[in-house]
């Protein structure tokens, strides 16, 4: 049985017993129904995973007893920062999810014009925390101990004004393909459209901020798969997939 790994907002100390608050307790107990001497992995986000196994199966307060915990996660080849036009629901869900999964450092969710969903005040709140949550779930899953930034949710034209390093906007009209890029340094940022891509005058911003068209072979893809298919190939030819 998979080890279940879970996200904790406590310093983490090897060889010491450890409170988790009720929601972690809930999950491990209720939903995973752990028993007393079963193992799990704790993380903070530190960049370290600590072992430990389950001494009070509590509802509200379960104990556990931390061991020795493994090394610092090291950095990652490439830095990967992916602006996201918001999508509906699972597509977005989705993005995030994979996003995670595939390496992505930084998650900035972007108002667009073709942006079907309007998000403001505490609808706006819930829905990052929503996020939030998918995105801590990824992590639990694939292993990562350092969690990736997602930022506050801005306009794409706002986004744009920052500093970008070595930008790339997916756009199938473009006649450059991505082996074709020089080799980056140390950070990329990725740039994607909602459902329907980004309009023609938000392309025209996007480049004349310094982003560089390319395109991912000769197919177009859905906006929950371009992005998605794109951390993929930049990770193998320039990131962790190389290692």
């Amino acid at each position: 049985m998979r080890i279940p790994r879970i996200l904790v907002e406590l310093t983490l100390v090897r060889e010491a017993q450890v409170t988790l608050p009720p929601s972690p307790s809930r999950h491990l107990v209720q939903v995973l129904r752990l028993r007393a001497g079963d193992p799990l992995i704790l993380f903070n986000g530190d960049g370290r995973d600590f072992p430990g196994r389950l001494l009070i199966p509590s509802r509200d307060a379960a104990q556990v007893q931390i061991g020795q915990p493994t090394d610092v996660e090291p950095p990652p080849r490439l830095e990967i920062r992916l602006g996201i036009g918001i999508s509906k629901g699972e597509r977005m869900d989705l993005i995030i999810q994979k996003a995670v999964e595939l390496g992505a450092t930084r998650i900035s969710p972007l108002f667009t014009k073709r942006s079907l969903v309007r998000l403001e005040g505490a609808r706006l709140q819930r829905r990052k925390e929503h996020w939030h949550g998918i995105l801590v779930a990824a992590c639990e899953q694939s292993g990562r101990r350092v969690l990736p930034e997602l930022a506050d949710c801005a306009s794409l034209a706002h986004w744009l004004t920052q500093r970008n390093p070595s930008p790339l906007l997916l756009d199938h009209r473009s006649a450059v393909a991505l082996p074709e890029l020089p080799t980056p340094a140390n950070v990329m940022t990725l740039l994607a459209g909602p459902e329907g891509g980004l309009a023609p005058e938000e392309r025209a911003l996007a480049r004349q901020t310094g982003f560089t068209g390319v395109r991912l072979g000769p197919r177009i893809l859905r906006t929950e798969t371009a992005p998605l298919a794109a951390l993929a190939a930049i990770q193998a030819l320039w990131g962790d997939f190389r290692d």
